[in-house]
């Protein structure tokens, strides 16, 4: 498939009071179009600021400092104002994961839904893009403001929004973490029928491995501001070659055996004031060697999926058993 995204080694700093904070330290990742691929990783990963930096909607107090984004083999840091409005009104569609924030809190459902498509508010086409997204009394719902809606409606409305003009690349922003549970499945279940039905290709950055699991082809895993696991979602859940993405794993809710506990991953997640010369994982590693301490690994192909990590051959040979927790540390 062709390549619709190309994240090419971008790295992303903020000004703070303490000094710089490097958010994106080398991110690499390549989307096909078409795909829905899931973006994992705990917080302070680099998740976010990943997805707000494809669209050029950084905060002021950050900057790119190294590295590139190509959509459609154009950067997107080349693009003149004028361009990049264009870019991210008809290329783009952002899903927040607080849809009555992401809403203009005095206009009127059916007024965003006009201003975007150029429309009149009472033409038809609007309550047929709410009826859309599975919307029921779509003239009540047109008429409120947001903070008359409940949360999953106001999800759907936002989704309304962001694929109204058709774009090719949809990124939603932990979707669903606002909305109860119930709802959230139906979020889920709205948001991923619409590459089948569009074509478009979806990044989900999200918390939620199950729904990864679920629903993605492709899972990306970040940890200190790099993609350092990236292959097919069934291959990475059923044997992760990372010792980050098997941490993940085994702390993520569910996938502790009956009457045990979560596995949490110790440590914290580091913080960057530079560009890491070493594995940024080490200190929390229990697959651990001196090499890892003194030089950053490259990313290689290994058993069909890119990966970060000194011993992630090792790991692809490994029995079973060797992969347990501790199993094969060494100093």
């Amino acid at each position: 498939m062709k390549s619709l995204l190309r994240i090419e080694k971008i790295a992303v700093e903020y000004a703070t009071e303490g000094g710089r904070l490097r958010a994106l330290d080398g991110a690499t990742l390549t989307v096909a179009a078409g795909e829905t691929v899931g973006i994992v990783g705990e917080s302070g990963s680099g998740k976010s600021t990943l997805a707000l930096t494809i669209g050029r909607v950084l905060p002021a107090y950050a900057r790119r400092v190294a590295g590139d984004i190509l959509f459609d083999e154009q950067s997107v840091f080349a693009h003149s104002d004028s361009e990049l409005r264009a870019f991210r009104r008809d290329e783009l569609g952002f899903i927040f994961q607080n849809p009555v924030s992401a809403l203009d809190p005095t206009m009127r459902v059916k007024y965003q839904l006009a201003h975007i498509l150029d429309l009149k508010s009472s033409d038809p086409a609007i309550m047929s893009h709410l009826e859309r997204v599975g919307l029921k009394d779509v003239e009540r719902v047109a008429n409120r403001f947001p903070h008359e809606l409940s949360g999953g409606m106001a999800q759907r409305v936002v989704i309304a929004l962001a694929i109204a003009r058709g774009p090719r690349l949809l990124i939603a922003d932990e979707p669903t973490s606002s909305l109860d549970s119930t709802i959230r499945d139906q979020i889920l279940e709205l948001l991923f029928s619409l590459p089948a039905q569009t074509g478009a290709t979806l990044l989900l950055f999200t918390h939620d491995l199950r729904s990864v699991a679920k629903y993605c082809d492709r899972v990306a895993v970040m940890y200190g501001g790099d993609v350092i696991e990236n292959g097919l979602a069934e291959a990475v859940f059923s044997r992760p070659l990372h010792p980050y993405a098997d941490a993940l794993l085994k702390a993520a809710p569910g996938a502790e055996a009956i009457g045990g506990k979560i596995e949490a991953i110790p440590g914290r997640p580091p913080i960057l004031r530079e560009r890491s010369e070493r594995c940024p994982f080490a200190p929390r590693c229990t697959w651990v060697v001196d090499l890892c301490r003194k030089q950053r690994p490259a990313s290689e192909i290994i058993a069909g999926r890119l990966v970060s990590c000194h011993r992630a051959e090792e790991r692809a040979t490994a029995a079973p058993a060797q992969l347990v927790k501790g199993a094969n540390n060494a100093s």
